[in-house]
C-alpha cells in the first residue's frame, strides 16, 4: 500500500478486491466528524471532483469512537480504517486521530487524489479492500521552521501546515525572533517590526563565503497573519509553538529600541539588523525595565496563541554570550543584586523569570537544552539540540523533553558528500541516517523515558533563501522523520530500510503533485545548486553526545 508512515496494523485483502466509488460518493459524518467532512470536500473533493453530499447511508462513513483502550477503544489520536464491499468506514478516537486517518485515505486514492483540481475530470476511484488500525509512537511530532534568517511568507508557512498533516506531524515550531529579523508584529513596540523586521544585505552563504546579497531581506506576520496560521493550523490539529529569542539571539531588538542592550559597553545606537551569521554578542541588558518589555511581547504573544493551539511557549535561552555583562557595571551591579552565580546565573534568573510568568498565565515553557544550567521549574521543558545529552539530563531530572539532536535531525546539514550540494552545511545526513534517528536513547530508565514527548526535526534557514531552498532539504528526509515519530519501529539497526525506500519512491509523486522541490535520489537538478558559494561541511560520522 505504500503508505508513509507505515501503519501499525495493515491488513490487505488475500483475493486483491478493490472498492470502486461512485461518481459522486455519499458522506455520512457522524457527531464529532464535521471538521474532516469539511477537509475532506475541500482537499479530496478539490482533486477528484467530488462534492461529497451528505447522506446516510453514505459509501463514506466517518464515526468517533472516544471509549478510550480501557473499554476496548481506540488509543489517543488513533483510527481505524475499513474498505469492503459496502464501502469505506474510518473511525477515530478523536477528531484527530479521524483526521490523521482521512491522511491515509487520501494516500489510499492515489497521488492524483493530492492535485488541486481533478486531471480527468470524470475518472472512476477505487480503493484496496483492506483494515488498517493505526496509532501514533509520540504526541510531539513536529518541524521546526526559522523564519527570523530568511522570511518565510505567510502563504508559504499554511503551506507548510498542510506538508506537515500530510505527513502526520502535529507540532510546527516558529522561531520568529533572532539577530537577524523580528518576524511578528507587536503593536505596543512598533519599532520591533519597522526597524528590526528588515536588514539591508545578506550574507550569501555561510560566513565564511565573501559574497553578499546587497537586496534588502525582511518581512513580519501581522496580528491578523497569525491569527489566521493558528486557525489554519488548528483546523488541521497541528500545535504552534512560538519561540521568542532571549536574553541571546537579540540584536534585531536591540537595533530596533537600543536601550534594551548594553549601552553602557557598546553603542547600541549605531546597531542595526544584523546581515551575517553565526553566535553574535549582543544580548540584552539584565534589567527590570528590559523584563517588563518583553513581558509586554509575551503578552501579545499569548493573545494571539490561544493555549488549545499553543500549550508550550519557546524562549530559546540559547548561545548567550557573557563577554558584555562581564565588561557592564550594570550586569555586574545586578549579579550582586540578586546574588546569582556570575554570568551563567544571570541568563538562569532571565529563564526563570519568564518560567514563572507563563506557568502564572497557564503556559509552559520550552527552551533549548542550555536553559538546564540554571535549573527550571517544574513544568518547564527542554528542546536537546546540542546532542541526547541535555534531554538525558533534563529527563532523569524529571523534565518533559523534545529530542532534536542537531547530529541527527537538523535538515539543514547535507543530505550527501557530492560537490554538487548547495551550500554544504555540518555532517552528512542522508534519508537513511534520519530513517534510523531514534528519539529514546537507551540508557534512559523507564521512568525518564516517560518523560520523551517526543522529537523534532530542526530547519535553521541561514543558506536558505527561499522555499524551494526549504523544500530541497527538508524533503523527502521529512518523510523519514515522520515515520520515526509515528510508527512503532525496532531498534534503528533492524528497521526495514529497503522497504521504507520502497515506499519513498512512490511517495515522490505524491510529493511530486503538491508541488515540493523535494531532493531527487540521484542527486540535485542543475537549478537547485549553487556553484561557487561557500558552506560548511564537517567530514566524518557525527558524534553521539
Amino acid at each position: 500500500m505504500d503508505l508513509i508512515p507505515v501503519p501499525q496494523v495493515a491488513v490487505p485483502d488475500e483475493e486483491g478486491r478493490r472498492y470502486a466509488f461512485g461518481p459522486d460518493p455519499v458522506l455520512d459524518a457522524g457527531p464529532g466528524c464535521e471538521g474532516v467532512a469539511r477537509w475532506l470536500r475541500r482537499e479530496v473533493g478539490g482533486a477528484t471532483g467530488w462534492a461529497l453530499p451528505a447522506g446516510a447511508p453514505g459509501e463514506l462513513r466517518l464515526r468517533l469512537d472516544p471509549g478510550g483502550p480501557e473499554s476496548g477503544g481506540l488509543e489517543p489520536e488513533g483510527y481505524r480504517l475499513e474498505v469492503g464491499a459496502d464501502g469505506v468506514e474510518l473511525t477515530g478516537a478523536d477528531p484527530a486521530g479521524l483526521f490523521w486517518g482521512a491522511q491515509t485515505l487520501r494516500q489510499l486514492l492515489g497521488p492524483d487524489a493530492f492535485r488541486r483540481a481533478p486531471l480527468r475530470p470524470g475518472r472512476s476511484w477505487d480503493l484496496p479492500y483492506a483494515r488498517i488500525a493505526d496509532r501514533p509512537r509520540f504526541g510531539w511530532r513536529g518541524l521546526m521552521l526559522d523564519v527570523a534568517r530568511h522570511f518565510m511568507p505567510k502563504d508559504g508557512v499554511l503551506r507548510y501546515i498542510d506538508l506537515l498533516a500530510a505527513h502526520k506531524l502535529n507540532v510546527l515550531h516558529l522561531h520568529l525572533t533572532d539577530d537577524q529579523g523580528w518576524r511578528i508584529e507587536i503593536l505596543r513596540h512598533p519599532r520591533l517590526t519597522e526597524t528590526g523586521s528588515w536588514r539591508p544585505r545578506t550574507r550569501w552563504g555561510h560566513r565564511a563565503s565573501p559574497l553578499w546579497n546587497e537586496t534588502p531581506h525582511g518581512g513580519f506576520y501581522t496580528h491578523d497573519d497569525i491569527r489566521e496560521i493558528v486557525a489554519y493550523a488548528a483546523e488541521r490539529h497541528v500545535r504552534i509553538v512560538p519561540e521568542i529569542d532571549i536574553p541571546g539571539h537579540s540584536q534585531a531588538a536591540i537595533a530596533a529600541y537600543p536601550w534594551l542592550g548594553n549601552a553602557d559597553v557598546v553603542d547600541t545606537a549605531a546597531l542595526g539588523v544584523w546581515d551575517d551569521w553565526g553566535v553574535n554578542q549582543n544580548v540584552l541588558a539584565p534589567t527590570e525595565e528590559v523584563l517588563r518589555f518583553y513581558e509586554g511581547v509575551f503578552e501579545e504573544v499569548l493573545e494571539l496563541f490561544p493555549p488549545e493551539v499553543s500549550p508550550f511557549v519557546h524562549v530559546g535561552g540559547d548561545e548567550c554570550p557573557k563577554d558584555q555583562w562581564r565588561a557592564s557595571a550594570t550586569a555586574q551591579a545586578r549579579i550582586g543584586e540578586l546574588g546569582v552565580d556570575g554570568e551563567d546565573g544571570l541568563q538562569a534568573w532571565f529563564i526563570r523569570h519568564f518560567d514563572r510568568w507563563l506557568a502564572d498565565r497557564g503556559r509552559r515553557l520550552i527552551g533549548w537544552d542550555e536553559i538546564l544550567e540554571g535549573g527550571l521549574a517544574d513544568g518547564a521543558a527542554v528542546s536537546s539540540w546540542r546532542g541526547y545529552a541535555g534531554g538525558i539530563a533534563a529527563a532523569e531530572a524529571g523534565h518533559d523533553v523534545v529530542m532534536c539532536p542537531e547530529q541527527q535531525v537538523y535538515l539543514d546539514h547535507r543530505q550527501a558528500d557530492g560537490p554538487d550540494e548547495p551550500m554544504p552545511i555540518g555532517y552528512v545526513r542522508s534519508l537513511e541516517d534520519v530513517y534510523r534517528f531514534e528519539p529514546v536513547p537507551p540508557k534512559l530508565s523507564p521512568e525518564a523515558a516517560a518523560h520523551v514527548l517526543g522529537a523534532q526535526a530542526n530547519v535553521w534557514t541561514e543558506v536558505m533563501e527561499h522555499q524551494g531552498r526549504v523544500d530541497y532539504q527538508v524533503f523527502p528526509r521529512l518523510a523519514a522523520f515522520a515515520e520515526v515519530v509515528w510508527s512503532w519501529m525496532p531498534e534503528p539497526e533492524s528497521r526495514d530500510w529497503a522497504g521504507f525506500e520502497g515506499r519513498v519512491a512512490a511517495h515522490l509523486a505524491r510529493l511530486d503533485a503538491l508541488g515540493v522541490a523535494y531532493r531527487p535520489p540521484g542527486g540535485p537538478l542543475p537549478w537547485q545548486r549553487r556553484p561557487g558559494v561557500l558552506g560548511r561541511p564537517r567530514e566524518g560520522a557525527p558524534p553521539i553526545v
